[in-house]
């Protein structure tokens, strides 16, 4: 299991992954509820649980106070999950670029396009499907969309070959 976190300074997007990279819980939530998901699932899953978290990385912009808190709860998800001594590995957005999109020029829609592309091509909605009948997607929203991208290259770069999901 996968736990992807695309954080935020009041609000953090965060999807449970499958074996088979199949989201199965996800949601934004304030991030103290995300805090509480942290440790539901440490408990739930243990050692088998892998986190991820999306890392602020510097490319010589000034950045407002939105970003320095945001790298306050980082930083808070990080220390939660370490004093159950669960190991955390930080994925860069330049990352998730370059796993899924081949390009450091991609934005988000290229990044949403090719995880669709990957897990449900050929599908009406952006392979959200609908109420009656959900698909891969059902529920994704911006911030889901991109603690998704932090999971899957979680999965690319870490444990793909690792007999966890070999396609």
């Amino acid at each position: 299991m996968i736990l992807a976190i695309d954080p935020g300074n009041i609000e953090s997007g965060i999807v449970l992954l499958d074996n088979n990279l199949k989201p199965i819980e996800y949601g934004k939530w304030n991030n103290e509820n995300v805090r509480q998901e942290l440790r539901r699932n440490i408990f739930k899953y243990g050692y088998s649980l892998h986190i991820a978290i999306e890392m602020i990385a510097s490319y010589g912009m000034a950045v407002g106070q939105s970003v320095f808190e945001t790298c306050i709860w980082i930083g808070r998800f990080k220390e939660m999950a370490e004093q159950y001594n669960i190991n955390v590995t930080y994925i860069y957005r330049k990352d998730e670029k370059m796993n899924l999109c081949n390009s450091m020029k991609a934005k988000d829609s290229n990044i949403v396009q090719a995880l669709i592309d990957r897990f449900a091509p050929n599908t009406p909605n952006k392979g959200k499907g609908t109420k009656k009948e959900p698909g891969w997607f059902y529920g994704f929203k911006k911030d889901i969309w991109q603690a998704y991208a932090v999971g899957v290259t979680y999965y690319d770069m870490y444990l793909k070959g690792d007999g966890v999901n070999d396609d």
